[in-house]
């Protein structure tokens, strides 16, 4: 379980394919913290740590379905990677319930300055089924992109609007997100729960 507050913005340094997987090592700064097993939110997908070298880096694994479903299999070396670590039961929840579950992806369509913070538009494919499970977005409800708790601002069927703060821009890959990026989503918990049930009575 997460919260959507990222770390930091780590570099990939290595990617090597195994048949169906994609190993991917990254190198950041708390990664003496790290232990084999441990779970770790890479732009929203959570993955397991599989290898500790010891030169400061970690190794993780996406299977086919991970890259599927997000964007990791477009990954280059070089590039940054939001990450967080699970979150603590004695801690506040800063941003809101995240499961590292991505549900699916979504095309950047626009980035405008707007005086001190940016807005950033996003796309994604929908259908109706999908909706019915409560893959939406509404009007200032919560939203993960790429990792990212955020605020929903206008939203539409197939798409939504984030506005971004200086700090969020420069400590994560935000900084790096420009029209036609790929992005993971992950909608509310909330609201799949309450389209689930909702179809059920």
């Amino acid at each position: 379980m997460f919260s959507g507050i990222v770390e930091e913005a780590a570099e990939v340094v290595a990617l090597r394919n195994d048949r169906d997987n994609l190993h991917i090592t990254m190198r950041c700064s708390f990664v003496d913290e790290l232990k084999i097993d441990q779970s770790v939110a890479h732009n929203g997908v959570c993955l397991t740590v599989v290898a500790l070298p010891g030169d400061g880096t970690y190794t993780v694994t996406a299977i086919r379905e991970t890259l599927d479903r997000s964007n990791l299999g477009v990954l280059k070396v070089g590039d940054l990677v939001n990450l967080e670590r699970s979150m603590k039961l004695d801690a506040r929840l800063d941003g809101h319930i995240v499961q590292g579950h991505v549900d699916t992806t979504a095309i950047c369509t626009g980035v405008v300055s707007e005086e001190g913070s940016w807005r950033y538009t996003f796309k994604y494919e929908v259908d109706k089924e999908m909706i019915k499970r409560g893959y939406l977005t509404v009007d200032k409800g919560s939203v993960t992109v790429n990792g990212v708790s955020l605020t929903v601002c206008d939203p539409t069927e197939d798409g939504f609007s984030v506005a971004i703060i200086p700090y969020t821009h420069d400590h994560t890959n935000f900084c790096r997100i420009e029209p036609g990026t790929k992005v993971n989503l992950e909608f509310d918990i909330i609201g799949k729960y309450v389209a689930r049930i909702s179809s059920l009575s």
